[in-house]
């Protein structure tokens, strides 16, 4: 009956979005704590997000993908229950919990019911602050980080990755994957994963957020209940990347009929003043959709590629306007030199009036579509506080967007697209490409 009611309150929060302009307000528990809220009690749920600012990125050296790793294991069995008791209390509370380690954070995304919200926060409680990591539970959960990175040493966008990073990044931990190599995780003991979980769930560098049916005075207490008694700090946050990236192109040789590329330099951070101008200009060059730039030129016109698109790459460390595609092998050259052109015509001309009148448009009125469930919500909320953002932006972003003009546009597409500065990474056995320093 309970998974029943979960399932009926999750269809129902998907159907009934909130308005973009939600009334967020700070909560501050009697011990301390923050998080940011929105109050929405039409249905007894509650959606709760936490994100432990560091991630992945905090592997020790030597290490890498000891984050991952113990992320993976966290559900795997806490203070008196094992992996087993654990799910088996989970599922009986209908309660969700799902652990995923990223670049820059570690996110604890959480759904419960009202009436069992006592109860799922004391379950979620011992897998923060006294998670057991048995022997047993690490050996199973390696070998299934194990599997999937065997089977991604055979996907070509993996290894076009793998390969642009560490040209990007140099020896910041950005140059490897977050999950690691076969090599780093096969090596990993399970002191290596207490290690990678007092350096990460830490108060230090958590921010908290909920959505859906919970008042302030409510959250407050559970706030203290469920995070009062996490380690209080972690350990140090990586400082910025040295971006290493020069222009050219790699080729790294693969059997297969299509090749693919990733493709960019440096970029702008998100606290840039220019943020929002260059954020309007990508989505008119290669942003969602078909009628993107990138997309008309390479897909449309020329049929060179099913898919092309640019996105500003924005992290705590580094940032990059950035972009991939997929097209060919006798026919990547091709769609390479057009995404140049490209490049260089955007950064001489910027937009005309009619593509950023469509971009504002599209950009404000997509928006509100974010808001589409408690969940979604406290996500937003959560990297709007790692973002800096105050708590009117979800109220003010639009007016962002609309008030970036074709002067704005114009100043900011010669500083953030720079033609020569390209690197292309290109996996596959591209006809007529080599490679170029």
């Amino acid at each position: 009956m309970i998974r029943f009611i979960l399932a009926f309150v999750a269809t129902f929060a998907l159907s009934a979005p909130l308005r973009a302009a939600a009334d967020i307000q700070e909560v501050t528990s009697p011990g301390g704590i923050t998080a940011w809220l929105v109050e929405e009690h039409s249905i007894p749920f509650v959606a709760l997000e936490i994100r432990f600012q560091g991630g992945a990125s905090l592997d020790r050296p030597g290490k890498r993908g000891a984050v991952n790793l113990m992320t993976g294991l966290i559900e795997e069995g806490a203070e008196d229950l094992d992996a087993q008791g654990f799910a088996r209390a989970r599922d009986d509370l209908a309660a969700s919990f799902r652990f995923n380690a990223g670049r820059d954070s570690l996110s604890v995304t959480s759904r419960f019911l009202t009436e069992n919200r006592d109860e799922a926060v004391a379950l979620l409680r011992k897998a923060l602050v006294s998670p057991r990591f048995d022997q047993d539970a690490v050996d199973r959960v390696r070998g299934q980080v194990l599997s999937g990175l065997r089977s991604e040493e055979g996907d070509p966008n993996n290894i076009a990755a793998i390969n642009f990073n560490a040209m990007a990044y140099g020896d910041h931990p950005y140059s490897s994957m977050n999950n690691g190599t076969t090599e780093s995780v096969t090596a990993l003991t399970r002191q290596d994963v207490v290690h990678a979980f007092e350096d990460t769930i830490a108060r230090d560098r958590m921010y908290v957020a909920a959505a859906g049916d919970i008042t302030a005075e409510e959250l407050g207490e559970l706030l203290d209940t469920l995070l009062g008694d996490v380690r209080a700090e972690g350990a140090p946050l990586p400082n910025d990347a040295d971006l290493t990236l020069t222009g050219g192109i790699t080729v790294v040789p693969f059997d297969t009929p299509q090749s693919v590329a990733l493709f960019g330099h440096e970029g702008i951070p998100r606290e840039d003043p220019d943020f929002f101008p260059a954020f309007v200009a990508n989505q008119v060059f290669g942003g969602s959709g078909r009628q993107s730039r990138l997309s008309l030129e390479v897909r449309e016109k020329r049929g060179l590629t099913y898919g092309v698109g640019s996105y500003l790459a924005v992290y705590d460390r580094a940032h990059l306007v950035a972009g991939q595609l997929a097209s060919a092998n006798d026919r990547m050259a091709e769609a390479i030199d057009v995404i140049r052109q490209e490049w260089a015509k955007i950064a001489e001309n910027g937009l005309t009036e009619t593509e950023l009148n469509e971009a504002k448009t599209y950009l404000t009125g997509a928006y509100p579509l974010r808001f589409d469930s408690n969940a979604g919500i406290a996500r937003i909320l959560v990297g709007m506080q790692i973002d800096g953002l105050g708590l009117d932006y979800v109220k003010t972003r639009n007016d962002k967007v609309n008030a970036v003009t074709l002067e704005d546009i114009r100043r900011v597409v010669k500083r953030i697209y720079r033609p020569d500065d390209l690197r292309f990474v290109v996996v596959g056995r591209p006809d007529n490409l080599e490679n170029v320093n």
